[in-house]
């Protein structure tokens, strides 16, 4: 008979990734607030979890990386624009409607760019820190958290 209750679960890695919460506990908000707006603002960070400590900035420029994430998302989304935009409207040059699929892909990338730039940064911290690798009783190894290419 099991007594997993709870609190004994580990939370869902991919409700944590769509809320935002922390890597490494998966309960601590990434960010200092919920909304993205005012866009000034929408990439402020704590600089350790609330709830275990993990520092959301594990290196300096840490996430300069998070533009590779940020392009791979906008081209998902581009690609599943046209998958849709061809199965309902069809592309043809003849009639113009490749540029009706540019000006509506265009249109939704950049209105989704402050939720793209967001996420892509949570991506990227998912994937250097697992789940438990910190409390706040037990600090990081910030040493031996991220590997560098050039270790002596």
């Amino acid at each position: 008979m099991s007594t997993n209750t709870n609190a004994d679960k580990k939370p869902s890695v991919v409700k944590a990734i769509f809320n935002m919460q922390c890597p490494s506990c998966r309960k601590g908000h990434m960010y200092k607030q919920k909304s993205m707006f005012p866009l000034k603002t929408m990439l402020d960070m704590p600089e350790e979890c609330p709830v275990c400590g993990q520092k959301m900035e594990p290196q300096t420029g840490f996430y300069f990386g998070t533009g590779y994430v940020s392009y791979a998302l906008s081209v998902a989304l581009f690609v599943f624009n046209l998958v849709w935009y061809w199965t309902f409207f069809g592309i043809s040059y003849k009639d113009n409607s490749i540029f009706y699929y540019l000006i509506t892909s265009i249109s939704i990338v950049v209105l989704m760019q402050p939720y793209i730039m967001r996420i892509s940064r949570v991506l990227y911290l998912y994937l250097f820190v697992r789940y438990g690798a910190h409390t706040k009783d037990q600090p990081v190894d910030h040493d031996h958290a991220i590997p560098s290419g050039n270790r002596a």
